[in-house]
């Protein structure tokens, strides 16, 4: 079995255990399209958004997947709701690579887009957090003593990092990561990531 059928073999398991998963249908969907498989990424990416329509970058994926299918209006349409996302956020970097997709495909760029959100007042002990978009109180210290802990103590507030707790140890009970094993670190990492909106 080819590391990518492994991988999608994988993430098909965590999103069938738990339907109600975004990061599962989400990192299928992934795995769908860098296998190639335009179709089945395309359906995984729509139920990760009807799970969660605020992860600005899944609407950037499915409308990659949606392009190699020539599915170039439903592309477009979801790529404007993607920089409406990203905009209402503050989710600079999706959006800005939306917009990007958005003029190469000739098609009009949201207003949404144009207007950057209001910013928020960011107080003591609060942070901006990337993944719900809101200012939030900030964790206590930083969950790692590493270059990852600290950006997720600056980036990600503590209610959001408390879901991922929950949502971490699915992700080690689905998948069976023997944390131990670099690899499996490594595929922990990326969840926690993709989950965070990092």
């Amino acid at each position: 079995m080819s590391d990518q059928t492994a991988r999608i073999e994988q993430f098909r398991k965590m999103a069938e255990a738990d339907p109600k998963n975004e990061l599962g249908h989400f990192s299928l969907g992934k795995a769908y399209l860098d296998a190639g498989m335009n179709g089945p990424a395309i359906e995984s990416f729509q139920r990760a958004i009807e799970l969660n329509p605020d992860i600005a970058k899944i609407y950037q994926l499915l409308a990659t997947a949606m392009l190699k299918e020539n599915l170039k209006p439903q592309a477009i349409a979801q790529l404007t709701r993607g920089v409406e996302v990203a905009a209402a956020r503050g989710d600079m970097m999706p959006k800005n690579e939306m917009i990007a997709m958005l003029k190469d495909l000739g098609a009009p760029v949201p207003e949404a887009a144009a207007s950057a959100a209001p910013q928020q007042a960011v107080g003591e002990g609060q942070v901006l957090c990337n993944r719900c978009g809101r200012v939030n109180r900030k964790m206590p210290s930083q969950p790692f003593s590493n270059e990852q802990g600290k950006l997720i103590y600056e980036k990600i507030c503590a209610d959001c990092w408390r879901e991922w707790i929950g949502m971490g140890t699915k992700v080690i009970n689905e998948l069976r990561l023997p944390l131990a094993d670099p690899k499996a670190q490594k595929i922990f990492d990326q969840h926690m990531r993709e989950f965070l909106n990092l």
